[in-house]
């Protein structure tokens, strides 16, 4: 399928799929969902503490560069897993302008998160590792394993199977209770998944150029 990469309208870039209309990461702005939605939303609630993060759909990287930068200026450590069926190429990823937006001095370490190996633990920094496997979101089969989920599967629209409660059944199963999951989505049809699966769902303001998102807790007791 061809990829193309394209410019945001927060000046950060993205890869864009003309055959399905979709692209990795939101075209009103590519790092201000990212920090809105998975950051903001989701990392934060974690603040001073360990904390294990399971990505749905590394892509780009963007999520990961973030949530290490957070790990840094939080003197934080993180145990980070980001599955990814379909790799993106290192001179896609290496395109990819995140560094440079964010004003950070840590393009080595962005270029480092890709060239680093996949199915085994790397060690990113002293607060922060990565394990990378490649893995359809329907084979996850972890159990009471991450504090936090970012679930950033291409969209309801050309994937719907990614977004059915079997998969966020996996999720559930997946987190540790009182775990967190986020995504940027917010359609009834992905609540009501969600819900059915066993989590607490609440609708949040979503990222600039998007209404609405989600974030689903793993409680005993329902809200």
């Amino acid at each position: 399928m061809k990829r193309e990469i394209i410019k945001t309208n927060d000046g950060s870039t993205t890869i864009h799929l003309p055959e399905w209309n979709e692209s990795y990461h939101s075209k009103h702005g590519a790092i201000q969902e990212a920090y809105h939605v998975f950051i903001k939303n989701g990392f934060s609630l974690f603040e001073g503490r360990p904390i294990t993060v399971l990505e749905i759909g590394f892509g780009t990287g963007l999520n990961c560069f973030i949530t290490y930068l957070e790990s840094k200026k939080n003197n934080q450590n993180v145990d980070y897993v980001g599955v990814e069926a379909y790799p993106v190429l290192l001179d896609e990823a290496l395109q990819m302008n995140y560094a440079h937006e964010i004003q950070a001095s840590e393009n080595t370490v962005f270029r480092q998160l890709h060239e680093v190996d996949w199915e085994r633990k790397n060690v990113i920094s002293e607060n922060f590792t990565l394990t990378k496997r490649k893995q359809f979101f329907q084979d996850i089969s972890d159990e009471a394993s991450f504090d936090l989920i970012y679930f950033d599967a291409f969209g309801f629209r050309v994937q719907p199977e990614l977004w059915s409660e079997a998969v966020f059944a996996k999720m559930y199963t997946a987190l540790k209770p009182n775990g967190v999951l986020v995504t940027y989505a917010c359609r009834t049809a992905i609540k009501s998944a969600m819900q059915t699966a066993g989590f607490t769902v609440q609708k949040l303001p979503g990222a600039p150029g998007k209404r609405e998102m989600l974030r689903a807790i793993k409680t005993t007791d329902k809200l």
